[in-house]
C-alpha cells in the first residue's frame, strides 16, 4: 500500500482531485444515469455541502469536447458502461452562481463574471462570425464587462447566444450545466432587492432552457425550486429531482458502503457515536451521510459538528417570522418526539408561496430534516436528521425566541455538570431577556419554552413531556441516555398574585415531584427541580436524589 492519500476538503474541482491523487469518492454513476434519462431539463435540488459543485465538475470534464479525460476518469464507474463513449464529445457551458451574494453591485457582478469566464473559455468560436451575429458578440460582451452597474439588463441573450456560436462552431449540440442557480434569486430575497434583479435573471435562464434548438441537455442543482419566474414552465421535458424523490438519490452524500470505505481507509470506525453525529439522511429511502462532515471528521478525528448551514439559516429564520402557531406547536412536537407528520413541500420555495408546508419544504432542502416515510401525498413523517443537525436548531429556537446566542450551551452545559445553581442563573436570565411581548401568560407557556429549547440535550436524554409517570403526568422528564448525566424531573408553576411567595410555590413544585413519585422507575441519580414563575421573576428548588 502507498502513501495515504490526502483529504480533498474544500476541493470542488474534479480534475485537481484526481490528478493530485487525493481521495475520492466514485460518484461517475451519477454521469450514467444523467445520460440514460435524457431529459432535456434536470433540476437537482440538495442541501449544501453534499457534492453539488464537484458533481458538475465531474460532468464538465467528463462530456466537455475541448478536454481531454481518459486520465482522469481512468479506474472509475462510467468507464465500465456504455457511456463511455460519450467522454468529450459535446460543448459544454459550466456556469456556477455559488459566489452571487450580498448586495445588488456584489451579486450582478458575481453572475456576469461567472458568464465571462464562460465567454473567455470559448474565445475560439467567435473569430469568425458573420456581420450581424459579430455585432451581437461584441454588445453581449460590452455588457458582461461592464460589471460594476448593479444590472444584468443587456444579457438577456447571453446564454442562449453561447450555446449557438458552439453548437454551430462544434457542430455538436450542447450541454448546460449550471451550478446553485437559485442562490441569486435567494440572496437577492434576503437582502431586499428581489423585484430589482429576478426579472432579468429569469429571463436569461429561460431564453437558453426554452426552445433551444441548439441544446442537447441541462442539468441545474441548487436548494430549492424557483417556480414563480416561469423559468422552467412550458418545458416539455423537465425533471425535478428533490431529497424525496428515487432519481440520483445515491449520487449526493456518501452511502453507508462509501463511509465505511472512506473511514476505514483513515484508520476508523463507523461505530454508534459516528452513525448518531452524521447519519440519519434519508434520500428517497437510501441511508446518506453529510460527505462535508464525514472528511472533517476523517481529517481532524474528533467528533463534533462540522456542518454550517448559514445561507439557509437567513431564509429559514426569516420564514420563521412569518410563520403562524401551528408550526411552532408541530415544531415543540418534533423536538419533543424526535418525529412529526405534516404537510411538506419542497417543491416551492417559501419566499414564493409562503406557508407552514412551504416552510417545511425549505428545512427538507436545506437539510434541516429528513423524511422518514411518505404517509399521503403531500403528507410525509419526517425527523431531525442527527446530533450535527439538533445543533443547528439550537440557534434557530435561540433566535425564535430572540435570545442572546450561546444561551442554550450554558444552560445545560450547567445541567450536564450537576452545576444546579448555575443551571437555575441561566434560566432566569433567559426568562429576563426574553422580548416583552413574548407570550408567558401561564404555567404552560413556560413549560412550552424550556421544551422547545431542551432540543439541546436530544443526543444524550430522551425527552418526555406530559407523559404519564409515577402517579400523574410530570412536565417535563428528561431520561439519561449515559451514565454519566442525572435523570431530570421538572415541574412548572405560575402565579399572578403579587403577594405569592414563589420560593413557596417552588417547594410545592418540587414536593409534587415528590409525592406523585415521578422518580419511580428511574435507576441512578435523579435531579429534580421545582420552577416557580410571575412574569419574569423565577425562582427555583432542586433536590438530587
Amino acid at each position: 500500500m502507498g502513501p495515504v492519500k490526502d483529504i480533498a476538503l474544500g476541493i470542488q474541482d474534479y480534475r485537481k482531485i484526481r490528478e493530485y491523487n487525493y481521495y475520492y469518492v466514485d460518484k461517475t454513476r451519477m454521469i450514467s444515469e444523467f445520460l440514460r434519462r435524457g431529459a432535456e431539463v434536470t433540476l437537482i435540488t440538495r442541501p449544501r455541502r453534499f457534492g453539488k459543485t464537484l458533481n458538475m465538475s465531474m460532468l464538465a470534464e467528463f462530456l466537455d469536447i475541448t478536454k481531454s479525460s481518459e486520465g482522469i476518469f481512468e479506474n472509475t464507474e462510467i468507464m465500465q458502461t456504455c457511456f463511455a463513449k460519450e467522454m468529450n464529445q459535446y460543448p459544454v457551458i459550466f456556469l456556477s452562481f455559488k459566489d452571487a451574494k450580498g448586495n445588488r453591485k456584489l451579486l450582478v457582478k458575481q453572475v456576469k463574471l461567472a458568464l465571462l469566464a464562460e465567454y473567455q473559455r470559448f474565445s475560439c468560436i467567435f473569430t469568425h462570425l458573420p456581420h450581424i451575429e459579430q455585432v451581437i458578440y461584441e454588445r453581449t460582451l460590452q455588457e458582461l464587462l461592464d460589471y460594476n452597474t448593479g444590472s444584468l439588463s443587456g444579457i438577456d441573450n447571453a446564454l442562449y447566444f453561447l450555446s449557438k456560436t458552439a453548437c454551430n462552431y462544434y457542430e455538436r449540440p450542447v450541454i448546460l450545466l449550471i451550478d446553485e442557480y437559485d442562490t441569486p434569486f435567494l440572496e437577492a430575497h434576503i437582502n431586499g432587492f428581489y423585484q430589482e434583479v429576478h426579472s432579468e435573471l429569469a429571463v436569461m435562464l429561460s431564453s437558453a432552457l426554452k426552445g433551444n434548438e441548439y441544446l442537447h441537455l441541462s442539468l441545474l442543482t441548487g436548494i430549492q425550486r424557483v417556480a414563480k419566474e416561469n423559468i422552467f414552465s412550458g418545458l416539455n421535458n423537465l425533471l425535478v429531482c428533490t431529497v424525496k424523490d428515487p432519481e440520483f438519490a445515491d449520487c449526493f452524500g456518501f452511502t453507508t458502503a462509501e463511509t465505511v470505505s472512506l473511514l476505514h481507509y483513515y484508520g476508523l470506525e463507523l461505530d454508534d457515536e459516528v452513525k448518531a453525529m452524521y447519519n440519519g439522511y434519508s434520500f428517497s429511502g437510501v441511508d446518506i451521510y453529510n460527505p462535508w462532515s464525514v472528511l472533517n471528521y476523517a481529517q481532524r478525528r474528533i467528533l463534533e459538528p462540522y456542518w454550517v448551514n448559514t445561507s439557509e439559516n437567513k431564509m429559514i429564520r426569516s420564514a420563521m417570522e412569518q410563520c403562524d402557531k401551528l408550526f411552532f406547536r408541530n415544531y415543540d412536537k418534533l423536538i419533543e418526539t424526535g418525529t412529526l407528520t405534516a404537510s411538506v413541500q419542497p417543491e416551492n420555495s417559501f419566499y414564493e408561496m409562503p406557508g407552514t408546508s412551504s416552510l417545511w419544504g425549505l428545512l427538507l432542502n436545506s437539510g434541516m430534516i429528513t423524511i422518514v416515510k411518505r404517509l399521503d401525498p403531500g403528507y410525509y413523517q419526517i425527523r431531525i436528521p442527527n446530533k450535527e443537525v439538533r445543533s443547528a436548531f439550537i440557534g434557530l429556537t435561540e433566535y425564535a425566541l430572540q435570545i442572546q446566542e450561546g444561551s442554550f450551551s450554558n444552560l445545560f452545559g450547567a445541567l450536564r455538570q450537576n452545576d444546579v445553581e448555575s443551571f437555575i442563573e441561566q434560566y432566569r436570565s433567559i426568562i429576563e431577556t426574553l422580548p416583552s411581548y413574548h407570550d408567558l401568560k401561564d404555567e404552560n407557556s413556560y413549560h412550552m419554552m424550556m421544551l422547545g429549547i431542551c432540543i439541546m440535550l436530544s443526543g444524550d436524554y430522551d425527552i418526555n413531556s406530559n407523559r404519564e409517570w409515577g402517579e400523574g403526568r410530570s412536565d417535563i422528564l428528561l431520561r439519561s441516555r449515559k451514565e454519566v448525566y442525572p435523570h431530570v424531573i421538572m415541574e412548572f408553576k405560575y402565579t399572578k398574585d403579587e403577594s405569592c411567595d414563589l420560593k413557596c410555590l417552588a417547594a410545592k413544585a418540587l414536593e409534587q415531584i415528590d409525592r406523585r413519585h415521578y422518580t419511580f422507575g428511574l435507576e441512578g441519580s435523579v435531579l429534580c427541580i421545582g420552577l416557580a414563575h410571575r412574569g419574569k421573576s423565577v425562582e427555583a428548588m432542586w433536590e438530587m436524589k
